[in-house]
């Protein structure tokens, strides 16, 4: 139903976009339109836009953080300190039904692969912008599309080819290979989008598979606890002021999915999905104004033909073509 596709909320703004895509009902033109002018419409688009800064927001503190502490520690506190903040949540409303999930190997490698992605993005975003590495990441979606034409043999349209193409041609111009020196950092936000798209993809096929607060449990879970034995390896004691931004790291990731969540039950995802766009707008605001980092014309026309193809995904994908 097109509650349950509300409830099956993303984690992020990034992998709402992706998973927005699809809902087991289709809306019509005719219920979009007659959607866009209600006030729980608009609600839903504030909280999205406040969600998108707290999550961009989050990974600002995390940069901040890394130049004291290892980028594993980082995301270990990010990953255990949001999978308690949730279990938590979700133990008091669902009791222990979360915990079991139909397919708990599938839910395991979903989870390892966001876990690679958080740790690439971190790795990059050491010694790169944090607007650069967002908007890299934001190709997710378009590759997606291409992902579940191969894997769940979902039709690949024109549109979709060329949506591919602009956020290709987006990323190049950031990265800007043969320009400038391209710093190998570069690639790690590209390998994470790739990453991020296979992680969509299980995201779907599990679907109906699994609840909503199950699937959402388990996006940190299983990364909790493999950062849990990696940290050993890297662990500075943190300051008092240090493990208070750690837990503030974790808080505000399991905020922004909050309010991911409470958008998508009162939105539409084939509505609110474009707004979530607005994280790379604030995470070139953060870049400017906490690290001093330059926003460069090849970033905007970049980050421009990425949202574009993002946009293309979108309406294809809300707009199938009719068939005769």
């Amino acid at each position: 139903t097109d509650r349950a596709c509300r409830r099956a909320a993303p984690r992020t703004a990034t992998e709402a976009l992706g998973l927005g895509l699809r809902c087991p009902r289709a809306v019509s033109h005719q219920e979009q339109q007659a959607t866009v002018h209600t006030p729980d419409l608009l609600k839903g688009i504030t909280l999205i836009v406040f969600a998108c800064f707290i999550l961009a927001g989050m990974d600002a503190l995390g940069k901040h953080l890394m130049q004291w502490l290892h980028p594993t520690q980082v995301v270990w506190a990010r990953y255990t300190v949001h999978t308690l903040l949730v279990a938590a949540l979700f133990g008091l409303q669902h009791r222990r039904a979360f915990l079991r999930p139909a397919h708990p190997w599938l839910q395991m490698v979903r989870g390892l692969c966001l876990l690679g992605v958080t740790l690439g993005m971190y790795f990059a975003i050491r010694s790169i912008p944090l607007a650069d590495a967002t908007a890299i990441m934001f190709l997710a979606p378009v590759l997606v599309t291409l992902l579940a034409g191969w894997l769940l043999r979902e039709p690949v349209s024109g549109l979709h080819w060329l949506a591919l193409g602009l956020g290709f041609g987006g990323v190049l111009l950031i990265i800007r290979p043969g320009f400038s020196e391209i710093q190998p950092a570069m690639l790690l936000p590209l390998g994470s989008a790739v990453m991020l798209s296979f992680y969509f993809v299980i995201t779907r096929y599990l679907k109906g598979r699994d609840g909503p607060a199950t699937t959402l449990f388990h996006t940190t879970a299983s990364g909790s606890v493999v950062m849990s034995v990696l940290v050993i390896g890297f662990w500075i004691w943190p300051s008092a002021v240090q493990w208070a931004l750690l837990v503030a790291m974790g808080f505000l990731g399991a905020l922004g999915h909050l309010m991911l969540i409470r958008a998508f039950h009162l939105g539409t995802a084939s509505s609110l999905s474009p707004y979530l766009n607005t994280q790379i707008l604030a995470a070139a605001i953060y870049s400017v104004w906490l690290f001093q980092d330059p926003l460069s014309a090849w970033f905007v026309i970049g980050a421009s033909l990425i949202v574009l193809a993002g946009l293309l995904t979108w309406y294809r994908e809300t707009h199938p073509p009719r068939v005769p």
